[in-house]
């Protein structure tokens, strides 16, 4: 070891933003699973700082075995599995990548939108079996298409206004539903989930998972959405019961849906995974190179932060107040 911080990672990352961490920090391995027992052997009290994900998260068990753990850092906006409370307890700062990948995550968010409604990916499997015996509408039943069509978003944050802009150039109508009516866009308002799903066409999940929205897409929010609708899953995988997505597509309560992220991941189920009106990626939407770079570039400035004194860029909303009090802890 030498007398640079020591930080663990709890996630795959390129060799790229491994290089860019390494180049100030030592990177003293790697856990496969967020528990106690996968830390590297000789290290547990001598990290200082873990960069993961959200979806991987951080439990107060695992800030127990750091006794020098002060900073968490979340590649990517959510921190849904972050045990906060604790975290504040025992004076670890989480810090988020807030909008680094908003564009990014959008733009895939429209692709998936349009794969969903166009049934991109069962047309070109039909194709590679040799299927193309009819007209692709006949086989599939008609196709809506998005213009004209009501687009609700669960989630105008960074992520669902990018989305916004860019699905307004296929002349939808657009609604949304967020904690709080924004002041700073026309688009019509919804108070819950429930009422948005009941007026749109294509439902965009794109909040800020945490505790309060798990499986908030739950069976009675898709048959609210109706036979005709898709629902797509850009933020955070719990937010959607994948119980009850997988029943509403098997028995035709929506007409399909996109997912991009997943309760568990990776995923290793099996519900899912035979339904063909089911548009699966795996949780990519950041995956650009140009969010990469930013993401990578939030997280080494939240950490020369942090070992420097200084309050950290993006902490989480709910430690903000905090930012500038959380320090490194002595050895």
């Amino acid at each position: 070891m030498t007398d640079r911080p020591v930080i663990l990672t709890g996630f795959h990352f390129t060799k790229t933003t491994l290089a860019t961490i390494g180049e100030r920090y030592e990177i003293a391995g790697h856990m496969d699973k967020p528990t106690p027992a996968h830390i590297p052997p000789g290290v547990a009290d001598k990290v200082q700082a873990i960069v993961s994900t959200g979806s991987v998260g951080l439990s107060e068990a695992m800030m127990e075995a750091l006794p020098r753990l002060s900073l968490f850092c979340c590649y990517g906006t959510g921190y849904e599995r972050v045990d906060l409370a604790a975290a504040r307890k025992r004076n670890i700062m989480i810090t988020h990548g807030a909008d680094a990948n908003a564009p990014d995550v959008a733009e895939m968010a429209v692709a998936i939108l349009l794969a969903s409604t166009r049934r991109i990916v069962r047309a070109d499997k039909m194709i590679r079996r040799g299927e193309w015996t009819k007209r692709i509408p006949n086989r599939f039943g008609p196709i809506a298409g998005l213009t004209g069509g009501k687009v609700g978003i669960l989630g105008l944050g960074a992520i669902g206004l990018e989305f916004a802009k860019r699905i307004k150039g296929f002349d939808v109508e657009i609604g949304y539903c967020n904690r709080n009516k924004r002041t700073d866009v026309d688009f019509r308002y919804f108070p819950n989930a429930m009422e948005l799903a009941t007026w749109c066409d294509y439902l965009i999940v794109a909040l800020r998972s945490d505790a309060s929205n798990r499986h908030i897409i739950n069976m009675d929010v898709l048959k609210a959405l109706g036979p005709r609708g898709h629902v797509l899953n850009i933020s955070r995988g719990w937010a959607v019961s994948e119980a009850d997505l997988a029943e509403a597509l098997r028995t035709n309560v929506i007409e399909g849906a996109a997912l991009d992220v997943y309760d568990e991941e990776p995923y290793e189920g099996t519900e899912l995974l035979g339904l063909d009106n089911l548009v699966m990626t795996p949780h990519f939407g950041g995956g650009t190179e140009h969010a990469q770079r930013r993401m990578t570039q939030l997280v080494t400035q939240n950490l020369d932060n942090h070992f420097t004194g200084k309050p950290v860029v993006s902490p989480v909303p709910e430690l903000r107040d905090q930012a500038g009090v959380f320090k490194p802890k002595a050895a």
